[in-house]
């Protein structure tokens, strides 16, 4: 997707017109609470040459738990552009909602209180907007996925990768726990891990330098294995397998185990005055 056709697609998804009345606003489900997570780094699995080993990142707010079916409800409630018989082709695929009984009914597929999946990127992007929000970035998500159980640094905890791959083992099951069902991480945060994947703000540029596949700044090794060679760490396989998920998709996909979750930027401090 190019620079200049994004910003159309996404003028034309807020342009059609709000609805008269609405039965349920998206603010009638209460959102998941905000946890803070503090500033760090992020080490990228794959970089170019040029580019650092570490990337900062700012302090930011990230919802405790993925997005759920009745949030995302009230949400189809309010818009109903972003309904399943009524969202474009351009903004999600045929598999929109697809388990989901109909435009305003879950059915037994989709409990109310489990993660939404089945979402473009379009529609989750517009989710957040709804709600004064945004996606993270994939510097935050990795950034906040980072941290383990007992402590900030996943890496280091005893069991914990051990944790993350005994997920990508096991098949998802036809009906997804409850949203925020799993084990807390140091900061607060649940089921980053073990329940979904979950869409990022920027997932486009997970493998790519310039505006697609095809373009000739693209650093084509990182699409073998020879790419493998400059990764940050040969063993960290669920990171391997998230950089590879992101560079597939296309903001209109949607996918059986793919939800997400709000980010929110913390405002910027003051600036000290001095005597």
């Amino acid at each position: 997707m190019t620079s200049r056709l994004l910003p159309l697609l996404l003028a034309l998804a807020a342009a059609a017109p709000a609805p008269a009345e609405v039965a349920v606003r998206p603010e009638a489900v209460s959102a998941a609470a905000l946890v803070v997570v503090p500033a760090g780094t992020y080490a990228p699995l794959l970089r170019q040459r040029d580019e650092p080993a570490e990337v900062a990142v700012a302090p930011f707010l990230l919802e405790a738990r993925p997005v759920t079916n009745a949030e995302f409800l009230a949400f189809v409630t309010a818009h109903p552009r972003w309904r399943r018989s009524r969202v474009g082709p351009l903004f999600a695929d045929r598999g929109y909602l697809a388990h989901w009984a109909g435009d305003l009914e879950l059915g037994p597929d989709a409990p109310a209180d489990s993660p939404v999946v089945r979402v473009s990127w379009f529609a989750a992007r517009a989710f957040a907007a709804a709600r004064g929000r945004r996606l993270p970035t994939i510097a935050e998500w990795e950034r906040a996925a980072a941290a383990g159980f007992a402590g900030p640094d996943g890496a280091k905890e005893p069991g914990f990768q051990a944790t993350l791959l005994a997920w990508l083992t096991r098949p998802n099951p036809a009906v997804l726990p409850a949203a925020g069902s799993g084990r807390p991480n140091h900061f607060g945060l649940r089921d980053l891990h073990g329940l979904v994947w979950e869409w990022v703000d920027d997932f486009s540029t997970a493998m790519t330098t310039g505006e697609s596949r095809a373009d000739t700044g693209l650093e084509r090794n990182l699409f073998c294995g020879a790419g493998a060679a400059g990764a940050r760490d040969l063993t960290d396989y669920p990171a391997f397998m998230r950089t590879g998920l992101r560079s597939s998709l296309r903001g209109s996909y949607t996918v059986p185990n793919l939800g997400f979750r709000c980010a929110q930027s913390l405002p910027a401090a003051p600036p000290s005055v001095q005597p």
